[in-house]
């Protein structure tokens, strides 16, 4: 490794942190974290909303979406967020040394890429029915989740292209254009749902096909900021050669990245399956879902700090300053313990109501009670997951991520969470149990390679890596 690549007045660490180097970071961290914080949330609705919609056509229509909605994200969308994480890195890495023709090189490597993944993914989709048949499902509610799915198949390849697009700018910490446009797509697909629901007569499919259509209403909004704006103007440029020359180094990433993400979101979807088995089994997956909708609902707040810990901390290693990533990696885990720990306070001090937002159903309502310490404990320890994930991904250290969320998730979290669940007969406290093990081991595991972490050698390498086959002096803008 040569160190000469590390800019001259970078070349130690930081010895003491100044207030004014943590100020200074924490409002870089909170310039990417609060914006995408609202960009989550309104991506996150979009699915939520349709379903809503989808519950006013009766049970099976409900059913049938919330199964569709569940298989399409572990085989479909799931795949294709991990794949196109690759992203955080290689661009984020890339803006920072400032290879500005390499972002528009991995992008474009990125969509033909991902591109294909998508078809595989639509034939399991349209026999989706036989396969949840085999799984033991209704064949009513199977036939039902298919059609839905098969109206989700334009918004595959949407959402494939939608992902890289944010990572492209997210690189480049432009949030502002990732904001509106999501804004005004979850403002475009209420309405456009409601229609194609009620009003066209297409019932649940309507739903499905209203997702397709927002998620290509807002590739469309991005693709057109990226076309036309100057602050995209470096970064967009094409160089095929370039391009075809980036697929091995993409997939070098892409690959670990799809496992790491792949692993941990099929854990819990396993665990969800098997709150079926349950005695009593409609009144815990009811509650079970009532917690997981909302733990996901909160995690988007430590998710956004995530994505800002991988974007700084990538630029910075690109840039060549380890000692700036290091102090990044710092301020996030400082401001995720502190918001997980505001949030979780908050919760359990409402816990005796909290229910009542899902439920008038007193059953309902004193087991979620009883869920919400579990609740607590899971929201601290999904954000430090999260938030280390992000971290991981901004050093390129996909590969350790996937080994961490095997370990954390399929020999910890889901074994605790049978043994839990239907050893002791903790039932669904159980089941809660397992995700808040394998949620705990994955993010210990990942804060201790964290704390480890040679952040001059990652900054080196990152220059290496970036610099290595670099377009010549002349061919630079």
């Amino acid at each position: 490794m040569d160190e000469a690549l590390l800019p001259k007045k970078e070349g130690r660490i930081w010895k003491i942190i100044t207030w004014e180097a943590l100020v200074e970071e924490l409002k870089k961290v909170s310039l990417v974290a609060a914006p995408f914080v609202a960009v989550a949330f309104s991506q996150y609705l979009l699915q939520v909303v349709s379903m809503m919609m989808a519950g006013h056509l009766g049970e099976l229509a409900l059913s049938g979406a919330a199964i569709a909605t569940s298989f399409c994200n572990v085989t479909g969308f799931s795949l294709l967020w991990g794949f196109s994480a690759a992203l955080e890195t290689l661009n984020g890495q890339a803006y920072g040394a400032m290879q500005y023709e390499k972002l528009g090189s991995y992008t474009y490597c990125a969509f033909i890429s991902t591109l294909p993944i998508c078809l595989p993914v639509c034939i399991l989709w349209m026999y989706m029915d036989k396969l949840l048949v085999l799984m033991g499902q209704d064949p009513q509610v199977a036939v039902v989740a298919c059609r839905y799915s098969m109206w989700l198949i334009p918004g595959l390849f949407a959402y494939c292209i939608l992902q890289t697009q944010i990572r492209f700018l997210q690189s480049q910490s432009l949030m502002l254009p990732l904001l509106f446009t999501s804004l005004a797509t979850l403002c475009f697909h209420i309405p456009v749902c409601w229609v194609l629901e009620f009003r066209t007569g297409l019932g649940n499919i309507g739903a499905a096909l209203a997702i397709s259509i927002s998620y290509w209403f807002n590739v469309i909004l991005l693709g057109l900021y990226m076309r036309y704006s100057s602050s995209c103007e470096k970064t967009r440029v094409l160089c095929l050669k370039d391009v075809f020359l980036s697929v091995k180094e993409f997939f070098q990433f892409a690959i670990p990245s799809a496992v790491m993400a792949c692993l941990e979101w099929w854990s819990y979807e396993i665990l969800v399956l098997m709150s079926g088995l349950l005695p009593n089994s409609t009144l815990e997956t009811s509650v079970l879902s009532i917690c997981l909708t909302s733990a996901a609902l909160h995690y988007q707040l430590p998710f956004g700090i995530s994505v800002a810990a991988s974007t700084r901390i990538s630029n910075e290693l690109g840039a060549g300053n380890p000692q700036a990533a290091q102090l990044s990696a710092i301020i996030v885990v400082a401001l995720t313990l502190i918001e997980t720990v505001i949030a979780s306070t908050t919760l359990f001090c409402c816990r005796h109501v909290f229910g009542y937002a899902y439920s008038n159903e007193l059953d309902v309502v004193n087991k979620v009670t009883d869920m919400i310490p579990l609740m607590c404990l899971s929201f601290i320890m999904d954000g430090l997951h999260g938030v280390a994930c992000g971290i991981v991904r901004g050093i390129g250290w996909q590969h350790i991520g996937a080994y961490a969320n095997l370990a954390a998730y399929y020999l910890f979290g889901i074994p605790a969470g049978i043994i839990c669940a239907f050893v002791l007969h903790l039932r669904g406290e159980g089941l809660w149990i397992g995700m808040v093990t394998g949620s705990s081991a994955q993010g210990i595991l990942l804060v201790l390679v964290i704390a480890f972490t040679n952040w001059k050698k990652q900054a080196i390498e990152a220059r290496e890596r970036i610099f290595q086959g670099a377009i010549p002096e002349s061919g630079l803008f």
